[in-house]
């Protein structure tokens, strides 16, 4: 049976015809005590010192009644969101497209927990890895790993894309207050050479470590740019380059990969390797020895707070009952606006600056999970997917693009991020100023559900020509999500959320959220299409595929006479 098919669906759909211009402000006045029965918390490790030990999130804010969350709730049951869930945890290959098992949850499971793959247990490997990564991390840290010029290495790149560049960079800029701040974190993702340049320009080669992500070993962004690190660092070190200077190359690079030939190749040191496996998807993949640089960068001790707190949340998901479970919730309002108000767009407003990446990393989680349009059976939907992310820290985005988010046309759902306390406690008293982030956070999810009505507009003695201008119509709706304070505990368990939502969406919509089939095409185009810029001929070999549309062939011939001509 297809999604729209199901009697949920129908059901769902005609609810939403008799709900869907209720406003917000009705909602309220006929249940005053929504604001404090439409909340849900899920624990935070034990001992975080955080203070408050939940995640609370408020959905009172969002455009629907105990009828609508009971007929999504009948709808995942419908769609065996529980059991699926359960074969995730089991190891089961869910991963349908690549026949891969999905266990990014047994990156984070304790030590003594059992997760098989094939009749393994994985979890031993998996804290095999750790153990090694924390001895690694440590030596760094401590100044003890000395790079070919025998002085400690206190600059660390990470080069990798896509997942192995997102979630570390997203970590490193949310905890960097608890990083090393002796030390210097850069990543490099872009094939376009300027990224390179300018995030190497200060840096001493004699000083440097370069962490190299890629599974494979053969990501043609993250080798290419190994490629130029390795020039960059042997050019700096005054030694002479090319494949014989291995000592230097092996003082100087680790991998996170499972290549060993091809790590080997490059003048790696085996041994100076970590690596992670084919059921762990890239953008899943920050907990595992992606996360490296994150180790080094907060040690090995904060890093094993951040998967407590991925491993909270993941209790939380597995155990909690749907109708109280954070992310089934925030999963089921997702499909709610996308698929019933026809919503193309998620705004995600972290009020914290440190979480100035999330929104970039989450367009990766998200968008590349379930951005599908067939089911796991190949069959076309009918219906929308995956939602657009984007987003910026407030207050920020108030200055910008609030504006749409409260008078434009378009219905843009929102999930406003704070936390209780600051880390940087300024103003006077100490910790007025968070006072003030806090104040903003709550009045814009206020605004954006009541508005201000032409009435209260016209009362303050607005000219009439003026009111329509002033006027907010408000019943746009919100998720309000507080944490005690951003911390590697808090900041794991705020991912594992949204894992866990996407997770859902895509059981509603019977996608395969762990494949991204969709990236490859491009990437197999520029692969062909870079030998015929450098080639002798501008048109491609014989046999190297069909010819050009006539777009490409003309701008590929002007790029090569520009270059030749200069």
């Amino acid at each position: 049976m297809t999604l729209t098919a199901r009697p949920e669906w129908r059901a769902l759909l005609a609810h939403y015809q008799t709900l869907k211009d209720v406003h917000l402000r009705r909602l309220f006045a006929d249940d005053p005590g929504r604001g404090e029965r439409l909340v849900a918390t899920a624990p935070l490790p034990p001992g975080d010192d955080a203070g408050q030990e939940s995640i609370y999130l408020d959905y009172s804010k969002h455009r629907v009644t105990d009828e609508t969350l009971d007929l999504l709730l009948q709808l995942a049951r419908a769609c065996r969101l529980e059991a699926r869930r359960d074969a995730m945890f089991a190891g089961e290959r869910i991963n349908r497209t690549e026949d891969r098992a999905v266990l990014h949850v047994a990156l984070r499971a304790p030590r003594d927990a059992v997760i098989e793959v094939d009749g393994k247990n994985v979890v031993p490997e998996v804290h095999a890895v750790l153990e090694r990564m924390a001895g690694f991390a440590r030596s760094v840290r401590a100044g003890e790993w000395l790079g070919h010029s025998g002085r400690p290495l206190r600059n660390v790149v990470n080069i990798g894309i896509g997942g192995s560049d997102l979630g570390p960079m997203m970590a490193y800029e949310a905890l960097k207050y608890y990083a090393d701040r002796a030390m210097t974190f850069r990543f490099v993702s872009n094939v376009d050479g300027t990224d390179f340049a300018e995030q190497t320009r200060d840096l001493d080669p004699a000083e440097t470590l370069f962490v190299v992500c890629s599974k494979t070993f053969t990501t043609l962004e993250t080798m290419t740019n190994a490629h130029l690190a390795r020039e960059w660092c042997l050019r700096g070190l005054g030694v002479s380059g090319g494949r014989g200077d291995s000592g230097a190359v092996a003082r100087h690079f680790v991998a996170v990969s499972t290549n060993l030939e091809e790590v080997q190749r490059f003048g790696i040191d085996p041994d100076n390797t970590f690596g992670f496996w084919d059921w762990v998807g890239g953008r899943y993949s920050m907990d595992s020895a992606i996360g490296l640089s994150t180790m080094i960068a907060i040690g090995p001790e904060g890093f094993a707070d951040l998967l407590a707190g991925f491993r909270a949340l993941d209790e939380h998901f597995r155990t909690a009952p749907l109708e109280r479970n954070l992310p089934v919730l925030m999963g089921l309002l997702s499909v709610w606006y996308g698929n019933f108000f026809e919503a193309e767009t998620a705004a995600v407003l972290p009020y914290d600056q440190y979480l100035h990446r999330f929104p970039a990393y989450l367009q990766q989680l998200t968008m590349e999970s379930n951005g599908k349009s067939v089911t796991l059976d190949g069959q076309q939907v009918d219906f929308q997917t995956g939602p657009i992310f984007w987003g910026e820290p407030g207050t920020n985005g108030q200055h910008s693009f609030y504006q749409l988010l409260h008078q434009g046309t378009r219905l843009v759902p929102c999930d406003l991020i704070a936390f209780y306390e600051t880390l940087n406690p300024v103003g006077d008293p100490p910790g007025a100023q968070h006072d003030l982030l806090t104040a903003n956070v709550l009045a814009q999810a206020e605004a954006l559900a009541f508005g201000k009505t032409a009435g209260a507009v016209r009362a303050e003695g607005t000219p009439e020509w003026l009111v329509p201008h002033r006027t907010f119509e408000g019943n746009r709706p919100s998720s309000l999500v507080f944490l005690p304070r951003l911390s590697p505990a808090t900041l794991g368990a705020l991912v594992a959320l949204y894992e866990h939502s996407v997770f859902t969406q895509g059981v509603i919509w019977d996608v395969d959220s762990f494949d991204q089939w969709g990236v490859e095409l491009g990437k197999a185009l520029a692969q062909r299409i870079v030998a015929e810029l450098q080639g002798p001929a501008a048109a491609p070999a014989s046999g190297a595929g069909p010819a050009h549309d006539s777009s490409t062939a003309a701008l590929i011939r002007r790029y090569r006479e520009h270059r030749r001509t200069g």
